[in-house]
């Protein structure tokens, strides 16, 4: 079987180049293959994606919230057989696959609510004063208006809530901009039976043809052709800085440059202060064992590094860690390329001078494992080698001594920016502290007495920070307020 490219309401599979996905858990092919998208296909996708815009940004939004609550609704009807696919192709579990799927349909609702609520496409409106002085003022009404066709790149990690018709996607719907996925080689069959259901049910509401549309593709031509088409307005990306900083170079290299919204690597420092220790050591130790290696560490929001003072409550806090994470079991990791490329980046954390392994979870003799691992150094190594402030993907961690609340802090002061920044304390001003003030500037969340893994679904989240983090520190990834980056204000005067 040949899994095509759905283009508008079209599949078409023109491409010679074929591709399978993999399966990590047994790291067999799964038959299916993928045809490749053509440089024609790309061009074809786009233009009717140009062709549906003024049509569907101008559709009512009652319109546009009754396509995302049917989606959903499609998707709760295939949940069984989506989810099947989803563990054989990613390697995550049923469980997982459940939070994450429902986590998908309830941010297609919480879209449909913002579209359904009163007056939420007029931004301002100013009546007309004919009898001002020393000039009339004319009447103002700003609208906001859907940029134009985006891109989405599928998230490697994040095959429903990230990818298909995942936060990216559902925004732009909402705001009225047509989508071409561009699907994620790791799970592309996934992808490709999602945007199945999106595809058809577009047609069925009779919305306009290119409103959405599903690329396949292996290769880095096919994603940058979409970046530098001309009708493409706009990019949605989750993934590696690496993969952020080619997309929006290229973005930026067109002659008329675009917007990409990239959420990209992390490392999300945890601060445990000594406070925090007298009563919370074991709690706080589980916590962090288990958001560091839940799902193999595979989130953007997974703690990096933990930067503890030399205190009298340390030490018993950490032979307490020690002992928990060494109970935490390894798993498969998405891709045996993801799993290769994390155990080569933890061999390199431990080859750095004073850097050492401090603890290991326990191995299985499954594939592409990521095995659990706690590095530990101290401030002054960690401060001066930059290879040890860069996001490693997987289930490790990395232990960061200082000598002193000074020493952290000027620490602290030089990481880049980042998604979170999490203190573990018992000091009832810290929130009027330095500490506070640093982790506002360097993160786009703030938690006090939790781990950063787990992002909820509201107008409140803020899901994405100062550069390197993200693209845009001004946006969020996630919740309502992500429907900001494809819009634009549009005022009439009369």
């Amino acid at each position: 079987m040949k899994i095509p490219n759905l283009i508008g309401y079209q599949t078409s599979m023109e491409g010679s180049d074929l591709y399978h996905t993999i399966d990590p858990i047994t790291d067999l092919f799964h038959p299916e293959q993928l045809v490749e998208a053509t440089m024609d296909e790309v061009d074809r996708s786009a233009f009717l994606a140009k062709d549906a815009y003024r049509t569907f940004s101008r559709t009512s939004s009652l319109v546009r919230a009754h396509f995302l609550r049917t989606i959903a609704s499609e998707l709760e009807k295939h949940k069984t057989d989506l989810i099947a696919t989803y563990c054989t192709e990613s390697g995550l579990s049923q469980q997982r696959a459940e939070v994450e799927f429902t986590r998908t349909t309830y941010q297609l609702h919480t879209f449909a609510d913002v579209l359904t609520s009163e007056n939420w496409e007029v931004s301002h409106h100013v009546p007309a004063d004919p009898n001002r002085t020393p000039t009339p003022r004319p009447q103002l009404t700003k609208y906001k208006l859907g940029i134009g066709p985006i891109v989405v790149f599928g998230a490697s990690n994040f095959p429903f809530a990230y990818s298909t018709i995942g936060g990216d996607s559902a925004a732009a719907l909402a705001a009225g901009c047509p989508v071409i996925v561009k699907s994620h080689p790791f799970h592309a069959h996934t992808s490709f039976k999602v945007a199945q259901l999106v595809v058809n049910l577009a047609r069925e509401l009779n919305l306009p043809e290119g409103v959405f549309s599903h690329l396949n593709a292996k290769s880095y031509e096919v994603g940058k052709a979409l970046v530098q088409h001309p009708f493409i307005q706009g990019i949605g990306f989750t993934g590696s800085i690496k993969g952020g900083l080619a997309i929006q170079q290229l973005a930026q290299q067109r002659s008329v440059p675009i917007p990409v919204f990239a959420e990209m690597g992390s490392l999300n420092p945890v601060v445990i202060l000594p406070s925090a220790l007298k009563e919370q050591a074991e709690s706080i130790a589980t916590k962090l064992a288990l958001s560091i290696t839940q799902s193999s560490g595979q989130f953007c929001t997974k703690p990096g590094a933990l930067f503890l003072l030399k205190s009298p409550e340390t030490e018993p806090f950490l032979a307490s860690f020690k002992s928990i994470f060494e109970q935490q079991t390894s798993f498969s990791m998405v891709h045996p390329s993801i799993a290769r490329t994390y155990n080569e980046r933890v061999k390199l954390v431990i080859e750095q001078s004073d850097v050492q392994c401090y603890a290991k979870g326990i191995s299985t003799d499954a594939c592409n494992l990521g095995i659990p691992q706690l590095s530990i150094t101290n401030s002054k190594t960690f401060g001066t080698n930059k290879l040890l402030q860069e996001e490693v993907f997987g289930p490790h961690a990395l232990l960061v001594f200082c000598e002193n609340q000074t020493e952290l802090e000027e620490i602290l002061e030089t990481i880049q920016g980042q998604l979170t920044f999490s203190i573990f304390h018992n000091e009832e001003n810290i929130q009027t502290s330095n500490l506070f003030y640093i982790g506002q500037e360097k993160a786009g969340r703030v938690i006090l007495n939790g781990v950063p893994t787990g992002v909820e679904v509201s107008p409140a989240m803020q899901h994405g920070g100062p550069f390197p983090s993200s693209s845009d520190s001004r946006f969020t990834a996630v919740g309502t307020d992500s429907i900001a980056r494809f819009l634009r204000g549009v005022t009439v005067q009369l």
